[in-house]
């Protein structure tokens, strides 16, 4: 018998390549009927590749995704056909994974989850909806559908240390077709990366799915997201973290 969250999950995935739903098909009265949602999707799509998590302050209720592998793309990627189509870019400051990270049932402190990345990286984040509704659905429908997630851009890992990133600190900034779109000085709302990894590393392994070497964490956006057109060459930049780029292809 299919369970509800795995009937729900196929509405969302068949809306990847199809038709957009209304956002009243998917009932997720609560956060974890929505993670259900979210695992009955992965399931469906593949490996998970990353995670995004994010809080609307520093403390704001944190909040989470896991990203599969087909859409966690290199610099320089192009997207193209008519399922992109809202186009949302955010620009981001991302982890790597070394190694497993498993919390052992508790939150971490700062000093033990740094040593735990090997790199920061920049990314773009496109936002996407399967809804028809995406700007009125509820908050927990949007979770369930992957928390809005279209794809991530990821740039070459760079210099700073993981122990170093300070979201407030971060200066941000987004261009369409080489021309400023963007920029933001410490513009991620969460503001503490470590609050946000720590609730992240213990929610994981809580929901039998830890973090694993070599996975991506993205940490919320550091800029206002921009929505891009059809053709749009898309760069964002991370001071003291690097560049990444992406285009979206002209429809025919």
């Amino acid at each position: 018998m299919t369970s509800p969250s795995t009937a729900q999950s196929a509405l969302l995935v068949g809306a990847r390549t199809g038709a957009q739903i209304p956002s009243s098909s998917v009932q997720a009265p609560d956060a974890a009927t929505a993670y259900a949602i979210q695992d009955a999707t992965l399931a469906a799509l593949g490996p998970i590749a990353g995670w995004k998590v994010g809080a609307p302050g520093p403390q704001g209720t944190i909040s989470c995704a896991p990203l599969p592998a087909s859409g966690v793309l290199a610099s320089g990627a192009v997207l193209s056909g008519p399922f992109w189509r809202w186009r949302g870019m955010e620009v981001e400051a991302a982890l790597r994974l070394g190694q497993d990270l498993l919390p052992q049932g508790r939150l971490l402190t700062r000093e033990e989850l740094a040593p735990t990345f090997d790199a920061v990286l920049p990314a773009l984040e496109v936002i996407e909806s399967r809804y028809t509704d995406f700007t009125s659905a509820d908050p927990m429908a949007n979770l369930a559908d992957l928390g809005c997630h279209g794809a991530l851009i990821v740039g070459a890992p760079m210099d700073m240390a993981p122990a170093a990133l300070d979201l407030l600190q971060i200066d941000a900034a987004l261009h369409f077709d080489g021309q400023p779109a963007t920029q933001a000085l410490g513009g991620n709302a969460a503001q503490d990366v470590w609050r946000m990894l720590a609730w992240l590393a213990l929610h994981c392994e809580q929901r039998g799915i830890p973090l694993r070497k070599g996975q991506i964490v993205t940490t919320g956006s550091c800029i206002t997201p921009q929505r891009a057109e059809m053709g749009t060459l898309v760069r964002g930049t991370v001071n003291g973290v690097g560049v990444v780029e992406m285009q979206f292809a002209a429809l025919p």
